[in-house]
């Protein structure tokens, strides 16, 4: 990696964005450890403090070497937003060199491009659209939503469409009509060194089954288990992929095996995605080869 961060201006924010188990959080505390900074979060499952295992937040070893932010700092029961991550991430940009990494491609766009002004979804509205994706189904769902939102949105992710849905019922405007009244950006492209990884399948796919198996090892199980008594499957929470498997192992629904297996599959989906929106949306990106990392 040292070649890499040869090639990366020392006063600039860095952005590292990539599938999931590419490399993204090794990359940036290589870059932290060799010129300084935080590193900053910006995976939107990485911020709860009852998961590190499953969804592979940076160890306390690896905390240990640089400083770290917006990791494990939600409460279990929480809803978050792009606009929440945006907040948070606001005061860092000048507080410190900021290195943010992570697989959500909102959050970098919002950063980079802006974020619409959305008023909050009321409670009430939430519960509706919970309940009629619930009743229909996720297409039947997305079925109802505008037909220039649905072409600009990922339609196989429940909590985008959700969001979609509750925006244009709370407040009559789709959510696409409410971005373009979007303000200036935090931190335009032109003022930071923005990276994402080219991790193709072929060398992602065992990647990631490896990974799954290393949270195996390491007790993963356990973790699950202690958020088991509070388990609510409309949580924001517990959409990190591979949770709801593995509750369903411990409360004997599946054997080990088909919960581990179910889990790899949904981690390459996941990953798959991430590479079509990565491609789409980052053209001005720099690519990096992940397996040259």
């Amino acid at each position: 990696m040292l070649e890499i961060t040869d090639t990366i201006p020392a006063d600039l924010p860095v952005l590292i964005a990539g599938p999931t188990a590419s490399g993204k959080s090794s990359l940036a505390l290589a870059i932290a450890r060799a010129q300084g900074g935080t590193v900053v979060n910006a995976d939107a499952l990485q911020v709860f403090g009852d998961w590190r295992l499953l969804t592979a937040r940076p160890s306390a070893q690896e905390e240990a070497v640089a400083p770290h932010a917006l990791y494990g700092h939600v409460p279990w029961t929480a809803e978050r937003s792009v606009g929440d991550w945006l907040r948070e991430v606001a005061p860092l940009l000048s507080r410190t060199r900021p290195i943010i990494v992570g697989g959500t491609g909102l959050f970098f766009r919002a950063l980079t491009e802006g974020l619409a002004d959305i008023p909050a979804t009321p409670p009430e509205i939430r519960e509706e659209a919970q309940e009629r994706l619930d009743r229909s189904g996720l297409n039947a769902f997305a079925a109802e939503l505008d037909a220039e939102v649905r072409a600009d949105l990922d339609l196989r992710n429940p909590m985008r469409v959700l969001r979609a849905w509750e925006v244009k019922r709370a407040t009559g405007r789709s959510i696409r009509d409410w971005q373009a009244d979007t303000p200036p950006p935090l931190l335009p492209l032109t003022h930071a060194t923005p990276l994402v990884l080219d991790a193709p399948a072929d060398w992602l796919d065992p990647r990631i089954a490896r990974r799954f198996d290393a949270m195996l090892d390491a007790d993963v199980l356990d973790e699950v288990r202690a958020v088991l008594p509070r388990w609510d499957p409309t949580l924001h929470a517990a959409q990190a992929i591979g949770a709801a498997d593995m509750v369903a192992h411990l409360r004997g629904e599946i054997d080990l095996s088909t919960a581990r297996d179910r889990a790899v599959l949904a981690s390459r989906r996941y990953a798959k995605r991430q590479r079509t929106w990565f491609r789409s949306r980052m053209a001005g990106w720099r690519r990096i080869e992940a397996a040259s990392l």
